[in-house]
């Protein structure tokens, strides 16, 4: 049986990373317990009561553990992802998976060397029923050839519940490589495309002065030989919003178009997965919540096979590349303060 351990609980989605192996069959081995927000270390107790916490070095050096998750302070995630794969474990990283060109060399170099897997889970994607439908439907071709993507990621900012380096760019790499890379994953796989270009990006800070390197909003037009894409991401949602964030997907093809409602549906229905399909056949709905998600299950078989069915992982140091480029090449519209 696949053996699992999670470290660096400091963001949460390790959540997703833990309940997907598991649910793929995994045994989860335990976790060590270092955490910049002990509030999420403490939830993750009482979540997973019978996991054992161990420490960090014992994790690496045990044989028998064959996955590690990683979801610590973004700076600190390749680092760890190399550690791991030099001691003979596949990763799962929370994106964004590298926060500098220079980090993104070292774990290429550290993949081919190791021959292990480095695996971003891009969970707006990934851990998204209604996005499986969609990625499903693209492939049947429902709405023919697939010509732009257009993603929106709002966030809702709950300064009060943030730890420190949440406000500090080089801890984080920028609003654009944070967020944007769940976009810029997508734009790559509903379109069809191995590789891209960055066109134009913008980033500013409009509402949160009182944290100078912070970015509250960015944006990114992207090209291939295939289609076009466009990305705005922003910690703009309003509380009033019974959910984090109004997260929204719009495939456009030669005969349809699908949206997808990921986390809310503003017109008023119920939960969250809407998909939304037009096309010649008319205008349909689908609630897609109770879609199977299939990532963790396809990454153990990987682990197992030495495959790379889950996600390529040129695709992976492709979003990387593009998320770092964009983010860098970002003209800053952050307006004056005034008086």
């Amino acid at each position: 049986m696949l053996r699992f351990a999670a470290v660096g609980i400091d963001h949460g989605h390790i959540f997703d990373h833990v309940n997907g192996l598991i649910a793929a069959g995994a045994e989860f081995a335990g976790y060590c317990p270092q955490t910049s927000v002990p509030t999420l270390l403490e939830n993750f107790r009482k979540t997973y009561p019978h996991a054992e916490a161990l420490d960090r070095e014992t994790i690496l050096a045990d044989p028998s553990i064959d996955v590690i998750c990683i979801a610590a302070i973004p700076r600190d995630r390749a680092g760890l992802a190399i550690r791991a794969m030099e001691a003979g474990k596949d990763v799962i990283v929370d994106k964004p998976g590298v926060t500098t060109f220079e980090q993104l060399e070292l774990v290429k170099r550290a993949v081919e060397r190791t021959g292990r897997l480095f695996s971003v889970c891009f969970s707006e994607r990934l851990c998204v029923p209604s996005a499986v439908v969609a990625g499903k439907m693209v492939a049947d071709g429902v709405v023919g050839k697939v010509v732009q993507t257009l993603g929106l990621g709002p966030h809702r900012k709950s300064p009060s519940t943030r730890p420190d380096w949440f406000f500090e760019m080089e801890a984080v790499g920028g609003v654009i490589n944070d967020i944007a890379s769940h976009q810029i994953d997508q734009f790559l796989f509903y379109t069809g495309s191995d590789s891209a270009e960055v066109v134009a990006s913008s980033v500013g800070n409009f509402g949160t002065p009182q944290s100078a390197g912070f970015q509250d909003f960015g944006e990114v037009l992207l090209r291939s030989a295939r289609a076009s894409g466009y990305i705005r991401v922003d910690w703009f949602t309003p509380d009033g919003l019974p959910t984090w964030g109004d997260g929204r997907l719009t495939i456009l093809g030669t005969e349809g178009y699908i949206e997808l409602r990921k986390y809310v549906d503003i017109g008023g229905r119920p939960g969250g997965d809407h998909l939304f399909l037009v096309n010649g056949n008319g205008v349909r709905h689908i609630d897609c919540s109770q879609e199977p998600l299939d990532y963790f299950e396809a990454f153990a078989k990987d682990v197992r096979d030495r495959s790379e069915t889950a996600m390529g992982q040129r695709h992976i140091f492709e979003v990387c590349r593009l998320a770092l480029e964009a983010q860098a090449r970002a003209t800053i519209i952050t307006p004056k303060q005034q008086d």
